[in-house]
C-alpha cells in the first residue's frame, strides 16, 4: 500500500495489523477461529503531535515505517481504502520493534 487518503490529528497514528502465524512452532495449523489479534503493526500514518503545556506541538517517537507492540483492545478499528486498520494514540503504543 503507498499511501492512505486519510491523516490522522494530534499525537494519533494509523496501523496496519501484521498477519499472524499460521502455525504453531510445533507445526499445528491455527484455524481462523481461534486466531487471537495480532497485537503488532506498522504505522501506515500520523498525525502532526500533541501540544504541550505550553501550547507548543510536541513531536511523535513513531514515524510511518515502524513496527510496534500496542495492547490487546487499543485504538479503533476502521476501514480506510478497503483496508482494515487501527486509529490509536501515541500513547497506546507499548514500543518499537528494533
Amino acid at each position: 500500500m503507498a499511501s492512505i487518503s486519510f491523516r490522522p490529528l494530534h499525537d494519533r497514528v494509523v496501523v496496519r495489523r501484521v498477519e499472524s502465524e499460521e502455525k504453531t512452532k510445533g507445526g499445528i495449523i491455527i484455524p481462523d477461529t481461534a486466531k487471537e489479534k495480532p497485537q503488532e503493526g506498522e504505522i501506515v500514518a500520523v498525525g502532526n503531535g500533541a501540544r504541550d503545556d505550553s501550547g507548543n506541538v510536541v513531536a511523535l517517537d513513531v514515524k510511518v515505517g515502524d513496527r510496534v507492540l500496542f495492547g490487546k483492545w487499543s485504538g479503533t478499528e476502521v476501514k480506510l481504502d478497503g483496508e482494515d486498520l487501527l486509529i490509536m494514540k501515541e500513547a497506546d503504543i507499548m514500543g518499537i520493534v528494533a
